[in-house]
This record gives C-alpha cells, structure tokens and sequence, in this order.
C-alpha cells in the first residue's frame, strides 16, 4: 500500500513556497459550498489572478464546476484516499503557479474522519464557514462562537452569513457575532446562480447552458465583501527528499481505451496521468456514440448510463465490439456507472428499462434514496486500493463476488467486485495513485 504522493516525473521539489489561501466550509451539505467556492473563484479570475481551486474528498461533479469557474483542473484533497504526502505535493505545486488557492471543504467542517478540518489545520489553511441565516438573528453569533472553539487549533479567517433577507437581517447578525470572530460577507439568495442538481449532486457543468452568466451573477455579489480581497499568505512544504522513486513502465505498449461522454465522465484526472506515467498510450471514446472500439484494454468509469439508457441500448455495435474484446480474452474494467452499462438490463428512477450489452450477468435498478455511500479500501496482491462508493442504483447477479471492498469506517465488509472473464467490475471509483501496481494490474492480461 502505497498510499502516499506518486513522482510521476523526476524532478526535484523547491523550498517552501507562499500563497494567498483559504478554506471554504459550512456546517453541513447543501449549504451552497460550491457555488460560493466558484463564484470567489470567478471573481478573482475575473480580476486577473491565477487561481487554483481543490476539493476536499471524493467527487466529480462539484469539481466539473469548479474547473470551469477557475480555469484550472480540479483535483480531490484527503487525508486517507489521496495520503497526507500527495496532499502536501500538490498544494506546493499549486503555490508555485497560482495567485491564489481555494479549498472546498466536503459535508460540514467537523464531519467524516479525517474532515475538512483536520485537512486544513494540518496545512494551516485559514478557513470561512458558510452559514445558512434563514429564520435566525442572534443565534448565528451562539452558533459561529461554537464552530470557533470546537478545536482551538483550527485558524478560523470568519464567517459568511449565507441567504440574508435584508439590511436589517444583516446587522441582527452582527450584533450577535463575538467581536473576534470576522463576518466575511452576507449574502443574499443566489436564485439567479444557483446551480441545478439531481440524484448524484450537481448538473455536469456541460449541461449548464447558462453557466458563465450563473458564475458571473453569482461572482458579482462578492465584490463589496472581504471576500473580494486576497486571504492571507499560507507557507506550503515540499516533500521530503525520501519521497518514493519514479514509477516502473509496467504498462509499456498497452493502448487504453477511456470511455468519456455524457453517459462516462466520473473520472479523476489524476487517474489518468497514472496510467500515462505507468506507459499506457491513452485514447478515447464514447458508448453513446461510436460504432466500436478496439484497444488493449478499456476503462469505463461512473457516470449517469441510466439518463441515455436508449440510446446505450441501440448502440448494438459497440455491444458486439465489447463482446468481441472480452472474448479474446483483453481486459475491462469497469466502475459503478460502467458496471451498470453492462449489465443484461437497467431499470432507471421512472420503472423505464432497457436491455444492455449483458456482458456481466445482472440487472441494475435505480432507487429513490442512496444505496451505497462511504470510503473503501481495495485489498489485492499488488497493494490496497483506495477510494469510495456513491450510488443510487441496486444490482442482483448470479455471480459470486471475487472479493468485496473494505469500509473504512469500521472495517466491515463493503461493495462485491466481480470477475467474468478478463472483465472486472464494481461499484468502487477508486483512486489508482494510492497503488499504483494495483491499479496497473486491472489493465494487464
């Protein structure tokens, strides 16, 4: 288990490097992180900086809108998928480029283990809390004061009042506020920016037609705050020199195919520089679109199969081209949403089903509530993987499970994987620089 930053090139890390930085949390989910996050970071692209922007554990929704906000990849931040070391490799890489670095913080400030807080006290991160002022005055001061003191070593920058109703609303909290504690901002509603959502969180960012006006909306009401100006400067480390040697071409030669479209997009970037690193020549393609695909191996991440489940289920050529590279015995790998697609049939939120490739003995069906959510680790000969499951889908199949994935919570027992044939399937998205060897092995015969 690696589980640690992967030198993906040879070069040797400077000094500690200076830039502007902060935090953005809230006391819980739908608070409105994201959009406050791509707003600040529209602003000050806007204004001419370079900004950089991460976020706290897994996801790749919120980060689709961030990138396009700032301008820049978006790249998850935690203390147990990604390692504390890589966490620390990127946030030095970032302050040698940018003018400014945002993290979004996951859920509440306080919330998962490790949360957001021990993310940003261990790289001294300053961070603001957004807090939803619906329906309270001076009660935002007792509940700011308790977020401040909860861990003492924690650099609290202030709070920002979120969906203030007035003028008057505005100083009923500021007058409960402690006179320590900062208010960054209060804002009103964002109903002409906010972002739409659905199942599994935000809208792809490719489907927001209206996005920039949003972001731009949305980024103008932070000009008469203190947001509008820079954080203080944090100092970010480099690694130490005993960080792990350069990577072993253990996929020299091999073409991977990455499937990429509307249906396919839940895929970290980093990932995908991993298996480059690791050799791969990379290529991509599109399940909803293309008539086939030929490569040594191929890759379909999560995604949304369920909202394309026609057009899926008409593309019989590519039914046929991936039969055809699993019976010459190539490798598949596939994860949650990829899974699903391959499945004999899938039954959406609506009763609608459709009838898939089967290439993986099974029916998947959509669910009202979330059925799979958490951290997981992936044990295998070659190192344990590490990363998460988020579903809404429940799936019934004749195999029997090769092995299953281990929660990190409690250690008990988490999603199945299946093996058929040379195809490898499961609900985990997992972070293949946290074993690298591991990951490569999915892809080798």
């Amino acid at each position: 288990m690696t589980n640690g930053c992967i030198r993906l090139t040879g070069e040797r890390s400077a000094g500690s490097r200076q830039c502007p930085a902060l935090f953005l949390s809230a006391t819980s989910s739908g608070q409105g992180k994201t959009t406050l996050t791509a707003a600040l970071a529209r602003h000050h692209r806007r204004a001419g900086r370079r900004v950089r922007v991460f976020k706290v554990g897994p996801d790749f929704l919120d980060p689709m809108i961030l990138a396009h906000a700032s301008g820049a990849e978006v790249e998850p931040l935690d203390l147990w998928m990604v390692g504390e070391a890589c966490c620390q490799r990127l946030l030095h890489e970032a302050a040698a480029e940018a003018d400014l670095i945002l993290v979004e913080g996951a859920m509440g400030l306080f919330d998962g283990n490790p949360s957001g807080a021990d993310l940003a006290e261990r790289f001294g991160l300053p961070v603001a809390v957004l807090i939803d002022a619906r329906g309270m005055g001076q009660t935002f001061g007792a509940l700011a004061l308790g977020l401040a003191c909860y861990r003492p070593g924690l650099r609290l920058a202030g709070v920002i009042a979120n969906r203030v109703g007035s003028e008057r609303h505005k100083e009923m909290i500021r007058a409960g506020l402690s006179e320590n504690i900062p208010l960054l901002g209060a804002l009103p509603r964002f109903d002409d920016a906010a972002l739409p959502s659905r199942h599994l969180g935000l809208v792809q960012a490719e489907e927001i037609a209206d996005l920039d006006h949003r972001l731009d909306a949305a980024s103008c009401r932070l000009a008469d705050t203190a947001l509008a100006d820079l954080p203080p400067a944090v100092s970010f480390a480099p690694l130490s020199p005993e960080s792990p040697p350069p990577l072993t071409p253990r996929l020299a030669g091999q073409r991977i195919a990455v499937a990429r479209d509307a249906a396919f997009s839940f895929l970290y970037a980093a990932n995908l520089r991993l298996l480059q690193s690791l050799g791969a020549e990379l290529m991509f393609f599109s399940p909803l679109h293309d008539p086939g695909v030929a490569a040594d191996a191929i890759y379909l991440p999560g995604g949304y199969p369920e909202l394309h489940l026609e057009r899926l289920a008409a593309n019989r050529s590519m039914h046929a081209s991936l039969r055809a590279h699993i019976e010459a015995g190539k490798p598949l790998y596939a994860e949650c949403g990829g899974m699903l697609s391959l499945l004999e049939t899938l039954t959406d939120k609506q009763g609608h089903g459709a009838q898939l490739s089967g290439l993986l003995p099974g029916h998947g069906r959509l669910q009202p509530r979330l059925a799979g959510l958490g951290m997981q680790s992936l044990a295998t000969p070659a190192g344990e993987l590490r990363g998460h499951s988020f579903h809404h889908s429940t799936m019934d199949s004749s195999l029997i499970p090769s092995t299953y994935g281990i929660r990190q919570r409690d250690g008990g027992r988490g999603e199945p994987v299946y093996r058929h044939g040379s195809l490898t399937a499961s609900y985990l998205h997992l972070y293949f620089p946290s074993a690298p060897d591991a990951a490569a092995a999915f892809f080798q015969a």
